[in-house]
């Protein structure tokens, strides 16, 4: 029996995760056309190795045209899901942890350079750019390319494109997969009334706004093992005057409670560039909490969770079900050992490691 909140196991649908800490799903920027390389590799075998509950792969793209960057790793072709394969074959020979996949498409803010060079878009007639494609034809920033406003058909091509991903998904046995309707990609671009100006049945009431992003639920639920949970990440506010807000954000949830949503991951913002974000530890927990009181689905917060006893706060005041470190995990990839070593707690690790367990931490390794 665990003595904390964090350390106990917690289960999605069927499946049993051995505690509550989540890698979240963190974008590297090094794939090659969509495949994942060497660098996947060592970067997940190292999160795998971690002893969290679960980890999520980085925004994987359903298209093409659904990358944030050139770089952007994607599950849209036969290499694509090869390369992964090859990626997971090598982490599974070593961990047995469970792996998400989160699935995403960019909407208006594809097309960018990597963050290391500066982040910006790239114009779609410059080398490593494309025409991007939205609700509507604006564009994330001024001085942005216009994205294309999607029609019906090119809907219908994108929900496709989710599917297709997802059956990938599942035939490289990923244990659950991620929506991404946050951050401002294409989901959160139809939810939100900042980016969403249609004048059709995706756009205008607050129903129609969550009609696509639903229909893409339901698609990707029926195409992926119903044993194994599909879940979704949303940004609660778009911290921005007459945008997306926590309330709509909970009738969404409301709607995906409905379908089967098997968890809901609260992250914010990233829709509009004048966002005014009130940063700082536990900052985006209140939107976990008020998703959790209005539903019975699972909840992960997320954001600015770096210590221990902060993590184990969160779950036990019972405003969230998980909790999601990201950037923490890339500067100690060995967070969630440390944090069983603070609570005398248990994690698994793989028998290469067992003989640096610490002689006051006899019982950190299970």
């Amino acid at each position: 029996m665990s003595a904390t909140r964090l350390f106990s196991p917690v289960t999605l649908g069927e499946l049993t995760l051995g505690n509550r800490i989540v890698i979240a799903p963190m974008c590297t920027y090094s794939a090659v056309d969509g495949c994942m390389t060497d660098w996947h590799m060592m970067h997940l075998g190292m999160l795998a190795t971690s002893g969290a509950g679960i980890l999520t792969i980085e925004a994987t793209a359903v298209s093409p045209e659904g990358r944030i960057s050139y770089a952007d790793v994607g599950l849209y072709s036969d290499e694509n899901e090869q390369a992964m394969g090859r990626v997971l074959e090598g982490i599974r020979r070593m961990s047995d942890m469970p792996i998400a996949i989160q699935l995403a498409h960019a909407g208006r803010k594809a097309s960018t350079e990597v963050p290391w060079k500066g982040g910006s878009q790239i114009g779609p007639d410059a080398e490593g750019g494309w025409k991007t494609v939205a609700p509507s034809a604006a564009p994330f920033q001024p001085h942005y390319d216009r994205p294309t406003a999607l029609d019906r058909e090119g809907m219908i091509r994108i929900r496709d494109a989710f599917v297709d991903a997802a059956r990938r998904s599942a035939r490289l046995d990923i244990d659950a997969v991620q929506i991404h309707a946050a951050h401002g990609y294409l989901l959160h671009q139809f939810l939100s009334p900042l980016s969403n100006q249609r004048t059709d049945d995706y756009g205008g009431s607050l129903e129609n706004r969550m009609r696509f992003p639903l229909e893409v639920f339901d698609a990707v639920r029926e195409a992926f093992p119903a044993e194994r949970p599909v879940t979704v990440r949303v940004s609660a506010t778009d911290w921005a005057e007459g945008g997306w807000d926590v309330g709509q954000t909970i009738a969404f949830a409301k709607e995906l409670e409905k379908r089967g949503c098997g968890a809901i991951h609260v992250s914010s913002g990233g829709l509009a560039a004048h966002q005014n974000i009130t940063l700082g530890p536990n900052y985006q927990v209140p939107f976990a909490r008020a998703i959790k009181a209005e539903t019975s689905v699972p909840v992960i917060a997320v954001g600015l969770i770096t210590e221990f006893e902060q993590a184990e706060a969160i779950l036990v005041t019972g405003d969230a079900d998980m909790v999601a470190i990201a950037r923490a995990a890339l500067y100690d990839p060995r967070w969630p050992w440390h944090a069983a070593a603070h609570f005398g707690e248990s994690v698994r690790a793989a028998p290469q490691y067992l003989r640096c367990q610490p002689r006051q931490f006899k019982m950190l390794f299970k």
